[in-house]
């Protein structure tokens, strides 16, 4: 079976060069990207057999990079950290278009309904979006607070309405902008939300954007069912009167996990995951890990949470049995584990070791290892089966 549709894959490439003369059809339902960060390359693999099948070059610096999937997931976005933003097509593994749209960005947003793609800028700040057919530019939002200051943008999402939530750096503020007429989005703008937020996150249901801050213990959260409440603060003081452990990476916010009732998040420079109810949004519990958390993951199924850390400890996964929050396994996949991403239904999970140049892949109901792939230094993997879902 494995054998068949590989060959069926090869042949459409061949097609495409008029070597045959009709085009096997093939899905994108088990496609994905690994992105190369250090050849600014992706490669496209597919989750069946867990294979590749082929490499496009020429995206760019990677070092940061971010991936969106067209609506019918066969398109990927692909948001460079050099401001890059390209349109890559999984079935005839090429580049469609590239447009370089500011000095620095950090990630991206489709919108509801597929036609739009956002993208947060450091450099020189504000989101740009495009028209996701074409790439042309159909707004230009600069992130400028009262004093006139630009901001850095972070935790960009889409939401329910062709809406796009995003926070900004500097000025500790969250704005949400309502695209429902692209060429005149409409703002509304929370301020005060608290110091330096530095990543965010939206509930799969769409409705609470949550926002870390970096300058002080506690969260931000948005209801977008009930916008006119303002943005309350919530865990305040989580860390207060414990010493800190030293940063050295930020733990990354879209990998939060909601787990029915309960939030899991990782604790910045503590070795903790937070355990956070949801609705009463009061901290229930504290898991300790082996290190500082960077993602923490949920399997499709929510039972399992599969969490990676942060320099000197990146060399290890654990994983959280969500019921007992207890450990259940310490695994070493390899040097570096930057990412990981779970095949849509679970029974698998891909994890990047970036300094092994190497994917391995994991059961997760035996947390035996099933497979490995060669890659020229990977970071994110993403699967196309977050065309489907809100804020991924």
């Amino acid at each position: 079976m494995c054998r068949d549709r590989i060959l069926i894959f090869l042949l459409a490439l061949l097609s495409l060069t008029g070597c045959v003369a009709t085009a096997p059809l093939r899905g994108t339902g088990d496609l994905g990207v690994i992105i190369e960060r250090a050849t600014g390359s992706v490669q496209v693999v597919e989750t069946t057999c867990r294979t590749s099948l082929g490499r496009i070059n020429g995206l760019g610096d990677l070092s940061h990079a971010s991936v969106n999937y067209s609506r019918d997931a066969r398109y990927a976005f692909v948001f460079g950290r050099d401001g890059g933003l390209t349109k890559v097509d999984l079935l005839e593994n090429r580049i469609v278009k590239r447009v370089l749209q500011s000095g620095n960005s950090i990630g991206g947003a489709i919108s509801q309904d597929g036609k739009l793609v956002a993208v947060a800028n450091y450099t020189p700040g504000g989101i740009k979006v495009f028209d996701a057919e074409t790439l042309d530019l159909v707004a230009d939002i600069p992130a400028i607070d009262q004093s006139g200051r630009s901001s850095k943008v972070i935790g960009l999402v889409d939401a329910p309405g062709n809406r796009f939530i995003f926070s900004l750096f500097e000025a500790g503020e969250i704005w949400v902008a309502d695209m429902r007429t692209p060429g005149a989005p409409v703002l509304t703008k929370f301020r005060n939300i608290g110091m330096a937020p530095y990543d965010a996150m939206i509930t799969a249901d769409g409705r609470y954007y949550l926002a870390g801050l970096f300058g002080e213990d506690g969260l931000a959260l948005l209801d977008l069912w009930n916008m006119d409440a303002g943005v309350r603060r919530i865990l305040n003081g989580y860390g207060k009167g414990e010493q800190k452990l030293p940063v050295y990476k930020m733990p990354h916010l879209e990998g939060w996990t909601a787990t029915g009732t309960e939030l899991l998040v990782p604790a910045v420079g503590r070795h903790e995951v937070l355990v956070i109810a949801q609705g009463k949004w009061a901290e229930v519990g504290r898991i300790p890990v082996y290190g500082q958390p960077v993602f923490v993951v949920a399997r499709p199924d929510n039972r399992q949470v599969w969490v990676n850390f942060a320099f000197p400890h990146n060399d290890t996964v654990q994983v959280i049995d969500v019921p007992s929050r207890t450990i259940i396994k310490t695994l070493k996949p390899g040097k570096a584990i930057m990412h990981m991403e779970f095949t849509p239904r679970g029974e698998q999970i891909w994890l990047s070791a970036r300094d092994e140049d190497k994917v391995a892949i994991y059961d997760t109901g035996t947390f035996t290892k099933i497979g490995e792939l060669s890659a020229d230094k990977p970071s994110g993997i993403f699967f196309t089966h977050r065309a489907h879902r809100t804020g991924l």
